[in-house]
């Protein structure tokens, strides 16, 4: 619900409006780690530096740049077997990074070379489109669109005409996201931001209006 079911203080018409543009994906960011074990700290660092030496080498090869490829996360910790008996096995030191590749054509081979290099873990894998702020700004202009037609039925069904605009409020993009996966079902096949399907990518926005009226 985007506002109070009550009137507390009447003033005119206010409505919600939302709209979704969708675009094909075209670039998708891929989320690995290379993590390694071994008995002391300063031997961990080096084998995960290691590794991502060779994932960077991988990535050039595919005429990814390195300015596509950014660190998210260094961890290094302790690591133990919790058998029948617990048993100190080294420290673990781990490199997350995010790759964005522009060319979708190269994400199964790319993927795979990654991990033969020595990506142990794959955390997933994003689509997205790079025109966002446009988009974005599409689905702004279609939800007032979709606001002011609404008011306009509601201002003919009582017998009134809309007056000037005296109210925008902008609603959060996620809450109309999941207003449109609640109606649409949701799921993998949904269209939220960034969701995990190369199909199209949903750009959504919603906006409240307030008009003031003016009797019929």
């Amino acid at each position: 619900m985007y506002g109070n079911q009550s009137i507390d203080t009447p003033w005119g018409a206010s409505v919600f409006g939302a709209a979704s543009v969708d675009a094909a994906p075209d670039l998708a960011r891929l989320r690995v780690a290379i993590a390694e074990t071994r008995p002391k700290p300063a031997e961990a660092f080096e084998a995960t530096r290691v590794g991502v030496n060779r994932i960077r080498e991988v990535l050039r090869r595919h005429g990814i740049p390195d300015t596509a490829v950014s660190t998210s996360r260094l961890d290094l910790k302790s690591s133990w077997d919790y058998g029948s008996k617990r048993k100190f096995l080294g420290y673990e030191c781990t490199a997350s990074f995010v790759i964005e590749l522009r060319e979708l054509d190269l994400l199964e081979s790319v993927l795979v070379d990654v991990v033969e290099a020595g990506a142990n873990e794959v955390d997933g894998v994003e689509f997205d489109v790079s025109a966002k702020k446009e988009l974005r700004a599409q689905a702004r202009t279609a939800a007032v669109a979709a606001a002011r037609e609404k008011a306009e039925l509601y201002a003919e069904a009582a017998q009134v005409r809309l007056g000037p605009v005296v109210h925008i409020k902008d609603v959060d993009s996620d809450q109309v996201q999941n207003s449109y996966r609640s109606h649409r079902g949701g799921g993998p096949g949904g269209d939220g931001d960034g969701d995990l399907t190369p199909g199209r990518i949903s750009v959504t926005a919603g906006v409240v209006i307030g008009f003031s009226l003016i009797g019929g």
